[in-house]
Formats: C-alpha cells, structure tokens, sequence
C-alpha cells in the first residue's frame, strides 16, 4: 500500500472501519472518513486498507485545511472583521506602567491586555487600508508610494512584537 499515493476523494475499505473516503493526504498518513466511524488518521503503511476506487493524487485537487486557509485569507484582505489573536501567556494579567519623569505626578497603569488589544486593532486597521489601496483606481506609482508609508509603520510597531504568541502575527517591515 506504500507504494501508491491515494488522492483527495479516493474510496477505500478499512477491515475495521467499513468503506470510508480520503479526506486528506499528509507525507506518512491519510485522514479518511468512515461512513460509521467518523474521520480517523491511518498510516500509509498499513497493509490492511484496500482500495475500492483509486483518484491519484493531483495538484490541483484542495484539501478541507486549504481551503478554509484560502477563506480565512480572502476574508481578512476584504473585510473590517478583527481576527482573535493570541497574547504571549507571559503577559496576560500584566499591568503596564507609564511614569512620567515629574515624580510628582501619578503614573498611569494599563493592563497589559488592553493594551495589546489596541495594537492588534491598529495592525488590522493598516491591513484592511493596505487591502483598499491596493484596489483602489490610484494608479501604480501613488500605490507604491502609499505602500511605502505602510512598510515603514509595520517596521515602527516591530517593538511591539514582544507581545503576540505566535510569530505568524508579528508586524514586520518587509512588504507582504
């Protein structure tokens, strides 16, 4: 059974299981549903699946993970929808405290939470004016001008990385 490569949408036959679909493919195992089972992970080395009706893996076929992450993608460039994004768990009840250098007077504390929120605000805010140039009827140099300007506030907000738990959220001054 190793030595094929089963496609998205190929119908097999589990001695366990019943007949089931693939659902995806991964480098070592399948996810296959199961018409009384459900969806379960099986090795691509397991002798016992038989197959019922062959599709042969293809470039063009999607997965389910593709294309909620091609949704997600479209979403995000065309909407004014705030995605949940995680803070770092080291920050979370933290309290950031702003002392002016007149000792005198009271400092201000911020939670830490509330904060990171108005960051992630403001890093949705540029996508969603980054997404609205681009598709505007400015023409090619006033886009690549405007771009420019937003290249360098990602590169200003890197500071502010610290926060974010994964790096996938990271502000970064490259052009995306």
């Amino acid at each position: 059974m190793e030595n094929i490569s089963l496609g998205i949408g190929s119908r097999v036959k589990h001695p366990s299981f019943g007949q089931g679909v693939v659902i995806q493919s991964y480098s070592d195992s399948y996810e296959i549903t199961f018409i009384d089972y459900g969806t379960k992970t099986i090795l691509k080395s397991f002798e016992g699946l038989e197959v019922i009706d062959y599709v042969g893996s293809s470039t063009d076929m999607l997965s389910f993970e593709q294309v909620e992450r091609t949704f997600v993608k479209l979403l995000r460039r065309w909407t004014d929808l705030q995605e949940v994004v995680p803070m770092g768990s080291k920050w979370k009840g933290g309290m950031m405290i702003l002392q002016p250098a007149d000792r005198q007077l009271k400092p201000k504390e911020i939670p830490v939470e509330t904060f990171f929120h108005k960051i992630v605000m403001v890093r949705d805010r540029i996508r969603v004016m980054e997404q609205r140039i681009n598709s505007s009827k400015l023409d090619d140099e006033e886009k690549v001008s405007l771009q420019q300007y937003i290249t360098r506030i990602y590169g200003s907000l890197t500071t502010f990385n610290v926060l974010f738990a994964e790096k996938e959220d990271y502000f970064t001054g490259d052009s995306k």
